[in-house]
């Protein structure tokens, strides 16, 4: 049995132990969206699946990932953020296990989408559990840790899932990406279940605490728009392009909806007040999604610009990048312990470093013979993962640190999902990019790489302008607050 959750006053003795059992669960989860990525030849040699197939392995996985992020932070909320993780958990090392013993395609890519939902309703429960069990400068700490963990499953992916390729052959390597989840899990589960706090009794029935018109609206929305983008490279952006209308409307009439439960003291998917009147949550969500969407495709391009046009194996393009996972792990962590002090000038320079690196990773594409790219990025790649690590867990601290815990989940829910959507932007972008410079004459290797990370600091720099902004307003706020209380003067008009 869990433990009844202690009071703010009297912090959780074992949550720091609780933080690093979410955190590995939640380390799978992640690691899953880029692991699988270079174990797409090893499927199709081993299941004969088609392309199309392979690809929606992975395009699959992100689209039900982002489906139920909103709503598995409400579950949790309302039900209890021990009995979704664990519930989440136990879903997701069971799909992890049909995933690996798939013996079609069907089957693998039906199996991939029941993991990606399982991992959605997961991942919530991670930064709700963080603001339930952490207050003050180990909030910060914690959050610090949770970036961290963010960074390293992102990059640390591509070199994990070629070394288990090179270690169980090609064509059966693809089984043990998935199977490698189910001891984890386990063990995971089992530590969850004696340190995660239960919730208090609930006195309200569980319908009453649900928006399911809400979850049906949102959901429906952000498929409109993932499908697309998780379908760019088979032409989903040319053939699926009136998603986005229905998304807009179905956007709409979830926001009609969800103001029309807060006229009536109904329990919403989504308080939209989180947006309007908790400090820093919108601009914090902004720049999540945007930085996001400037990123994370630079993974994808790495991986075409190594793989086919230099000819390094799966193992070695996962080593190239590692400098970022480096940089990114030990600056999230330092971060996290600094965002008190320094607030949203660490995601300022932050955001900075990874323009920086990442413009001169571009640069150095142009000067540098090919056969020497591969250690000649290396430093430009530290710098932009130092600053990669100061950008996601302060914005995260400062995003979520003043939502009310019991709106927790669904807020982390919210946040993640926009940057699960800033993420398929991305890749669409910087894949199409780098396509189209490779498709075209010259089939230049090393200009596709400068064109696409030109275009990954072009999104990287708005959203340093937002946080600029962002920083501007915080500080006018700052010196208004101030001279009232000199004054004695009442709110300004």
């Amino acid at each position: 049995m869990g433990r009844v959750a202690t009071s703010p006053e009297q912090p959780d003795p074992r949550r720091w132990r609780a933080l690093a059992v979410t955190l590995a669960a939640g380390f799978m989860t992640l690691l899953d969206v880029s692991i699988v990525t270079v174990a797409l030849p090893s499927i199709q040699q081993g299941l004969e699946a088609s392309v199309a197939g392979a690809q929606w392995v992975v395009s699959g996985y992100a689209l039900t990932f982002g489906l139920v992020l909103v709503s598995g932070g409400r579950l949790g909320d309302a039900v209890g953020r021990r009995r979704m993780f664990l519930i989440a958990l136990s879903a997701f090392v069971l799909t992890s296990a049909l995933c690996g013993a798939a013996v079609s395609e069907p089957m693998l890519v039906f199996s991939r989408l029941a993991q990606g939902m399982a991992a959605g309703l997961l991942t919530p429960q991670n930064t709700g559990l963080i603001q339930e069990l952490f207050r003050g400068a180990e909030r910060g700490r914690a959050f610090g840790m949770f970036g961290a963990t963010v960074g390293i499953a992102t990059a640390v992916g591509p070199v994990l899932g070629g070394f288990i390729i090179s270690l169980f052959g090609p064509e059966q390597g693809w089984r043990w990406v998935f199977f490698v989840n189910i001891p984890i899990g386990a063990v995971a589960l089992v530590l969850a279940a004696r340190l995660l706090p239960a919730a208090a009794p609930r006195k309200r029935s569980l319908l009453a605490d649900l928006d399911l018109a809400g979850m049906v609206l949102l959901g429906l929305a952000v498929g409109s728009v993932l499908l697309p983008l998780v379908e760019s490279e088979q032409g989903g952006l040319s053939s699926l392009w009136w998603l986005f209308v229905a998304a807009a409307v179905l956007g709409a009439a979830f926001v009609r909806w969800e103001r029309r439960m807060l006229r009536r003291n109904r329990s919403p998917l989504l308080d939209l007040r989180l947006y309007t009147e908790t400090p820093g949550y919108a601009a914090g969500a902004s720049i999540a999604t945007v930085y996001f969407s400037g990123f994370t495709g630079i993974w994808l391009v790495f991986a075409m610009f190594f793989q086919r046009g230099l000819g390094y194996s799966a193992l070695q393009s996962g080593l190239a990048v590692t400098p970022f996972a480096l940089g990114s792990a030990v600056s999230a962590v330092v971060a996290g312990r600094l965002v008190s002090r320094w607030g949203r000038r660490l995601t300022i320079a932050g955001l900075g470093l990874v323009a920086l690196g990442l413009g001169t990773v571009g640069v150095v594409a142009q000067l540098v013979p090919p056969q020497q790219l591969g250690y000649a990025v290396a430093l430009p790649l530290l710098v932009a993962g130092t600053g990669g690590g100061m950008v996601i867990s302060p914005n995260t601290t400062l995003t979520l640190d003043r939502v009310p815990t019991r709106l927790a989940g669904v807020a982390g829910g919210a946040l993640q999902t926009g940057q699960r959507i800033g993420s398929a932007v991305g890749v669409a972008l910087l894949a199409s990019v780098f396509h189209a410079r490779i498709n075209g004459a010259g089939h230049s290797y090393p200009v596709a790489l400068s064109l696409a990370m030109s275009c990954s600091v072009g999104v990287v720099l708005i959203a340093l302008v937002l946080a600029v902004l962002d920083h501007r307003r915080q500080v006018e706020r700052g010196e208004a607050k101030k001279a009232r209380s000199v004054t004695g003067a009442g709110p300004l008009e």
